[in-house]
């Protein structure tokens, strides 16, 4: 299809609205087995993970953790043989850990996976003891850093935000670095999800990982920025005639993201931090920026936790980096 000429040009001068950018700081009850009909020492694998997959998609979780089971799961059945759920052992799961020729902590991702498919099994009823509890790799922690304010000013600063494509990511960025919302939640944002009048976005359960409901704040230079993205989106939609009311969408108005690991903006966005030469520009480093800003402005970390949708307090002190000689600083004010 070819695109008629200037449609990708955005009219309003967006650059200059940066230049006061500062670097501050009954389904459910088909998917229940009866335990009673099924004898724990016949139970197929695969019976078990198709039983499992079910109850995940009725308790509502994501599709990309439940096709980590499957493709996890189903790797397991092909390196050891296994085929009943009796037969898992520890013995069995050295094996097949043993096999894996990559890095410790790509195996304990995985090992996760299993152990949260054992744990669903033992619940069932198939598993009489919880055996691979004291299974485990160890992995040298490495903290991430976050984005920084200053990497974010130099990416908008290199970005031509007279370009459509160019004027979305940006905005993107800057949704991502001042909210600190998933990318997977950015991509199903709706111009209905934005409060204009208080600058907050109203974030829905059904789009955040966690399922909560949470209202985000953003400020006023995010604010223009949006309405001048809203306002290229439908032109964008009008030439192509597409119905959708999503925020950021396509040159030619369609999804950003068709699956879990397809997604327009996260590749750019790793393009750009290779051509820019910034190394913490993706979205996980966006919300860890996010994160290190609040507590840097002295925000609690309940608070931070709460505003990133995390479950376990625990998950949000990693995406605090702080380095030996902060931590003492701080310690020393409470002396």
């Amino acid at each position: 299809m070819t695109k008629r000429k200037g449609l990708l040009d955005v009219e309003v001068d967006v650059k200059g609205l940066l230049d006061g950018l500062t670097v501050t700081s009954s389904t459910a009850s088909k998917a229940k087995i009866k335990q009673t009909e099924v004898l724990n020492d016949s139970m197929l694998i695969s019976s078990a993970l198709e039983t499992i997959t079910r109850q995940m998609k009725v308790s509502g979780n994501r599709s990309r953790t439940i096709s980590d089971y499957v493709l996890h799961i189903e790797h397991f059945q092909s390196v050891t043989n296994v085929v009943h759920v009796s037969d898992i052992t520890a013995d069995t799961i050295y094996k097949w850990l043993d096999t894996m020729e990559v890095s410790n902590q790509t195996k304990l991702t995985r090992l996760k996976c299993l152990k949260a498919f054992l744990s669903r099994c033992f619940d069932n009823g198939w598993i009489d003891i919880k055996f691979w509890k004291t299974i485990n790799i160890k992995v040298d922690q490495k903290v991430k850093e976050g984005a920084t304010e200053r990497d974010v000013k130099v990416l908008l600063s290199l970005l031509d935000l007279s370009n459509f494509i160019q004027l979305r990511d940006a905005v993107a960025v800057l949704v991502m670095f001042k909210t600190g919302i998933r990318i997977n939640t950015l991509t199903q944002l709706e111009e209905r999800h934005i409060d204009f009048n208080n600058n907050v976005l109203n974030l829905e359960g059904s789009i955040m990982k966690n399922h909560q409901q949470i209202k985000l704040p953003f400020d006023d230079l995010l604010k223009k920025l949006l309405e001048v993205l809203i306002k290229q989106n439908a032109v964008i939609r009008r030439e192509y005639g597409k119905k959708n009311s999503l925020l950021f969408i396509t040159k030619y108005g369609d999804v950003i993201s068709n699956s879990p690991t397809h997604n327009n903006i996260q590749k750019r966005l790793n393009k750009y931090s290779k051509m820019c030469g910034l190394k913490n520009i993706n979205p996980h480093a966006l919300r860890r920026g996010f994160a290190k800003s609040l507590l840097d402005k002295g925000a609690n970390v309940a608070v931070i936790s709460k505003a990133l949708g995390h479950s376990d307090i625990s998950v949000t002190t990693k995406y605090l980096y702080l380095d030996v000689d902060e931590v003492a600083n701080d310690l020393r004010a409470y002396l």
